[in-house]
C-alpha cells in the first residue's frame, strides 16, 4: 500500500507540524521537518501494510527529524516561545494556558502527551512510534500529566489570589 503523496500532505500536514513544533518549539524548523518528512516518503518508495502504518511512520520520521533539529549546531535562529505565542490563536484563554504549559514540559513528556491526547494514539502505538516500552510511555504520560497538573494548579491559584486581592482592595 502506498497512498499518493498529495493525499498524505492534505491529511497529515497540520498534525505533523504540531508534533514537530512540540519537539523543536520553532515554527520555521517545524515546517522544514514536515517538508523533509514528506520528501523522505516520496523518495523512499517504501510499501506500507495499512493506513495506520503510514501514519505511524510519518510521525516517527517527523519526531526524529525534529529531535535532530534540536541537536543541530546551527540552531541559533529560533524564536523564543513567548514571542511565538503572540502569533497563535486559541479558542479560549484556558486553551492558551494549556498549550503554554505543555510546551514548557521536557520534550520526552511533551511528545507522548501530544501523541496521546491530540493524535489519539494508544500507549502501544506511541511505544512503537518512539521505540520505547509501553511501561516507559505510561511513566512519561503519568509524569507529564503530573507536571501539567502542578503547573496549571499554580497558575490557577495565582490567578485566584490576584482576583481575591483585587476584591479585598476594592472593599476598603
Amino acid at each position: 500500500m502506498r497512498p499518493p503523496l498529495e493525499t498524505l500532505i492534505e491529511t497529515y500536514r497540520q498534525n505533523l507540524y504540531v508534533a514537530a513544533f512540540n519537539v523543536c518549539k520553532n515554527a520555521q524548523d517545524a515546517e522544514d521537518v514536515v517538508q523533509e518528512t514528506f520528501l523522505q516518503y516520496w523518495s523512499q518508495k517504501k510499501e506500507f501494510e495499512t493506513e495506520q502504518h503510514v501514519r505511524a511512520w510519518l510521525f516517527r520520521v517527523a519526531i526524529n527529524r525534529a529531535k535532530n533539529v534540536n541537536n543541530s549546531f546551527f540552531r541559533r535562529s529560533s524564536i523564543p516561545l513567548e514571542d511565538y505565542m503572540d502569533q497563535l490563536v486559541f479558542p479560549s484563554e484556558e486553551s492558551a494556558e494549556l498549550f503554554e504549559a505543555v510546551m514548557k514540559l521536557p520534550v520526552k513528556y511533551r511528545v507522548v502527551i501530544h501523541l496521546f491526547y491530540y493524535e489519539d494514539y494508544s500507549v502501544q502505538e506511541i511505544a512503537d512510534i518512539l521505540k520505547l516500552s509501553q511501561s516507559n510511555v505510561k511513566v512519561r504520560l503519568s509524569r507529564g500529566r503530573a507536571a501539567l497538573r502542578n503547573t496549571l494548579k499554580e497558575a490557577w491559584n495565582d490567578d485566584a489570589d490576584r482576583k481575591s486581592t483585587r476584591l479585598n482592595s476594592s472593599h476598603t
